[in-house]
């Protein structure tokens, strides 16, 4: 039956077989497009952020608490910067360091602390 117009379709079972298999077949490659839309999104997203101009930083994950990273920064431009530490915590919510003011020359260090309901630090970026 055509649900369009409430008329039957002349045929038979064949043809209601064919359009159900079409319909099956778009399904399928509008989910399969729908995954590959998602995941391209979700690996673009997770490249790190550039370090600011003027810093040189090391970032790293503390040697015994997996949980808690860090930056360590020194100015290397000719103007005071302030800089923080940015980790992405998986489960738990992304956390912000303490923000560092560095005169030029100058090296401090930002540390933060992902909640113990995460998973752990996936990434860790510095912010001016």
């Amino acid at each position: 039956m055509n649900l369009l117009t409430g008329t039957r379709s002349k045929g038979g079972t064949a043809a209601g077989k064919h359009s159900r298999s079409v319909l099956r077949a778009l399904a399928a490659a509008a989910t399969v497009s729908a995954l590959a839309v998602s995941v391209t999104s979700a690996t673009a997203t997770a490249a790190p952020a550039a370090i600011p101009p003027g810093l040189s930083c090391d970032t790293g994950k503390h040697a015994i608490d997996e949980y808690t990273g860090f930056a360590l920064c020194r100015n290397n431009g000719s103007q005071t910067q302030t800089f923080w530490v940015h980790l992405v915590c998986g489960w738990a919510p992304d956390v912000d360091g303490n923000h560092v003011t560095l005169r030029p020359g100058e090296s401090g260090q930002s540390t933060a602390h992902c909640g113990k309901i995460g998973t752990g630090i996936g990434e860790i970026h510095v912010r001016p």
